[in-house]
């Protein structure tokens, strides 16, 4: 077993990439230290966001859910506050990251590792991967914001089908329904393309884009539409936006270059 359960790596070529990568044995189960080294990351990210992220997977599988001595003799406030702690230190931050986050699912991902999927922008998907929120073999619903992620990608009967039957679903089924956006052949290479082409676009309205989403998920067109001014409107002053305007009307449009800025 490595001597981490994940790897954070920002690329050193200028371009704002960061990968990271799970590689905790064989299944990559979510113990302890792993969810402990992923909260560190997360933080670290947050504190210095890349332009664009990555998160896949070493191994056959991408993971095969969460390690259950993590969930022994839980009481109900210690179960809540388990759930409150992956909240805030996981999913809440890396869905605000203000850059694209892309999940690359090469292999069966169940419970924990798909619930962070869920969380990320994109999910790609190589043509064998399996999906699943299967805690109900232990009794259990997922409890980090699976069900209505799903839900909010697939629809509220899908979701209510995928996590009440257990079952596990393949990456054709899980893009016929939308939770899914490509699947590859090579989902890895497909990622690290989808990664690097994200990180030189213009990252501020990357962001823009994601805070304007934010706002549909939470209050719907109506809140969306009263924030998008502000929001938008900010991307003005940014130097991306006014060089890529000089150079649409001096040399047409997709040639500008972006610094992030």
């Amino acid at each position: 077993m490595p001597d981490a359960p994940l790897s954070l790596e920002r690329s050193d070529d200028g371009s704002g990439v960061a990968v990271l990568t799970f590689d905790h044995g064989p299944l990559n189960l979510f113990d302890q230290s792993m969810f402990d080294a992923l909260i560190a990351h997360v933080a670290e990210l947050a504190a210095d966001p890349p332009r664009a992220l990555l998160l896949r997977a070493e191994g056959k599988v991408n993971s095969a859910g969460v390690d259950v001595h993590v969930f022994q003799g839980l009481s109900a406030a210690q179960g809540a506050d388990l759930w409150r702690r992956l909240f805030a230190g996981i999913i809440d931050p890396l869905e605000a990251l203000p850059c694209p986050v892309v999940f690359a699912a090469h292999g069966l991902t169940l419970t924990a590792a798909f619930e962070i999927a869920l969380a990320c922008d994109i999910i790609l998907a190589a043509p064998r991967a399996k999906f699943g929120l299967v805690e109900t073999v232990v009794g259990l619903t997922p409890s980090m914001g699976g069900p209505q992620r799903l839900a909010e990608r697939a629809g509220s009967g899908r979701a209510r089908e995928l996590v009440m039957t257990g079952d596990t679903y393949d990456a054709a089924t899980l893009a016929d329904w939308g939770v899914v956006n490509a699947v590859h052949d090579d989902v890895d290479a497909a990622a690290r393309a989808l990664v690097a082409r994200l990180a030189a676009g213009p990252t501020k309205a990357h962001a823009a884009t994601k805070e304007i989403i934010a706002a549909w998920r939470s209050g719907g067109v109506r809140h969306a539409d009263t924030v998008t001014p502000d929001v938008s409107g900010a991307l003005f002053e940014t130097d991306d936006l006014r060089r890529a305007v000089v150079s649409f009307l001096e040399v047409g449009p997709g040639k500008a270059t972006y610094t992030g800025t």
